[in-house]
């Protein structure tokens, strides 16, 4: 089970992935879900995992019910690919901080914030069972045989190939692919890629409109990304710090966090947001509709 994520493992072979609506910040589970936030990511997910299957076979099987997705169990690598076109997030603070190789990679000095790679980077992470995930360099990776050569070029081919495909969607809607993570396993000698993809919780999105202004000037970029609900707590005195407390969320602050949720995926999927059938037990329907598409596979 993950912070806003519940996975099943079904006799070894199927996996059920169900996308709830809890939602976290600063690695803590806040105390009220957001309406229709899983049915969002879910749905985002499944839409661009179809739209990349071209390029590597994926894990989506069937999404049963708007709030989960049925699909192959894969032995998950243990490193997460972070693809970055973009000086933004983690990788600036560490350029601000001096730093000028990241991940064994070599930065080229001058560069500003949120300012556009040459060609995008590969940073992979440790992908971490407790805490945070850690930086590490291709190098690193193949050395102390976390994955074996062969298996991490085609990861890092897949993975810029997989990037390219979301930045050319993204231009379509206005909208530019700053950076983004990828998880995949492996099943019967095969690739999979597993997971979500190019949501705006997985993925960071700029709007195109205004960049090159915002840039020249030094100025913040506008965002599509879940980082509106860190910025809120932050504003009220929350950052996951030990003592502080989350804010109270009304009813008015939890309805505006699915608006702007419905409003990312109007933005990134170019069509209209329908909301699930008002079930008052989600549960109940979440079970049936899975029960219903085993029983297909």
């Amino acid at each position: 089970m993950g912070k806003v994520r519940d996975v099943y493992n079904i006799d070894d072979k199927y996996m059920a992935m169900v996308v709830s609506d809890r939602i976290s910040a600063f690695d803590v589970v806040l105390p009220k879900g957001i309406p229709f936030k899983g049915q969002v990511l879910n749905q985002i997910a499944a839409k661009f995992l179809d739209a990349t299957a071209d390029i590597v076979p994926n894990w989506k099987l069937a999404t049963p019910d708007p709030m989960v997705t049925v699909g192959l169990k894969c032995e998950g690598f243990k490193v997460e690919m972070i693809v970055r076109g973009y000086l933004a997030g983690s990788a600036w603070r560490e350029y601000k901080a001096g730093n000028r190789v990241l991940c064994g990679i070599q930065l080229p000095d001058g560069m500003v914030e949120n300012q556009k790679f040459p060609t995008p980077i590969v940073t992979p992470t440790t992908k971490a069972d407790e805490g945070h995930d850690e930086n590490i360099s291709r190098e690193e990776i193949i050395r102390t045989g976390l994955v074996s050569k062969e298996d991490y070029d085609q990861l890092e081919k897949y993975s810029l190939q997989l990037f390219q495909r979301g930045t050319e969607i993204a231009a379509q809607k206005g909208l530019i692919l700053v950076d983004t993570k990828y998880e995949f396993g492996k099943r019967d000698g095969k690739i999979y890629l597993i997971d979500e993809i190019h949501t705006p919780d997985s993925s960071r999105y700029f709007y195109a409109e205004g960049y090159e202004e915002r840039l020249a000037k030094g100025e913040h970029q506008r965002q599509l990304s879940k980082e509106f609900v860190r910025e809120w707590l932050m504003e009220n005195g929350f950052q996951g710090k030990e003592g502080q407390k989350v804010p109270e969320m009304t009813d008015e602050i939890v309805n505006s966090i699915t608006d702007r949720y419905i409003e990312l995926y109007e933005h990134i999927t170019g069509e209209k947001f329908v909301k699930a059938d008002d079930c008052t037990d989600i549960k109940t329907r979440i079970e049936k509709n899975v029960i219903d598409c085993l029983a297909k596979l």
